[in-house]
């Protein structure tokens, strides 16, 4: 089968236009003052953002010997964004992990996760990240570089960061977004057990302060 240049045109067009209605597509019957998000930064006005621990999901993939990648989530964060929408390279972002809160659905793993032999809760109960800098590379995606605190061990780790979205919810701006990182296990006195690189998957929707 062959296309002309017209036909072709028209497709690429189509394309394209259903591509970005499924980008744009927002829910009907939405209550009053809930707005859906838009991949637009110029939504998101400056000021001091508190992660939403209802709408946040710390995942860590971890190598399963090299069979598969096991999942894990942390249930319990909390954050804080100083969101400049003029200077986005000037935001800072503070951010905590419970990291006793790990679940797998392996069962009783998480106990053991959680003590001695591998993130010692105990002793550490927090994991925390504290951006040094933020790096916008086009509209919706960027780089945060930082310091990771884990098991006692502070390294540097830079983030990729994809906006989700930025709006109102009643009345409150938010702010959601995707980012990715890997870690080094050895770098943090983790066990040996763990040899390929860990990959950390971040949810968040942070709210602007009133």
């Amino acid at each position: 089968m062959r296309f002309d240049l017209k036909t072709l045109c028209g497709l690429v067009l189509a394309f394209a236009a259903m591509t970005g209605a499924a980008q744009a597509a927002c829910p009907t019957g939405l209550p009053p003052g809930v707005f859906c998000g838009e991949k637009n930064l110029a939504a998101a006005a400056s000021g001091t953002y508190a992660l939403d621990p209802d709408h946040a999901a710390v995942i860590a993939r971890v190598s399963h010997i090299g069979y598969s990648m096991s999942v894990f989530r942390f249930d319990r964060v909390q954050g804080q964004l100083v969101w400049d929408a003029a200077n986005p390279a000037a935001s800072k972002l503070t951010a905590a992990v419970q990291t006793a809160s790990i679940a797998t659905n392996v069962k009783d793993f998480a106990k053991e996760l959680s003590g001695d032999a591998y993130l010692k809760s105990a002793a550490f109960p927090q994991a925390t990240f504290v951006s040094s800098a933020f790096h916008p590379t086009d509209a919706t995606h960027g780089k945060v570089d930082g310091l990771l605190t884990l098991l006692g061990k502070t390294r540097p780790a830079t983030f990729d960061v994809t906006l989700i979205g930025s709006g109102k919810v009643m009345g409150q701006a938010r702010i959601g977004v995707h980012a990715t990182t890997s870690i080094t296990p050895q770098d943090f006195g983790m066990s040996p057990f763990f040899l390929d690189p860990i990959e950390l998957v971040i949810d968040a929707e942070f709210g602007k302060a009133a």
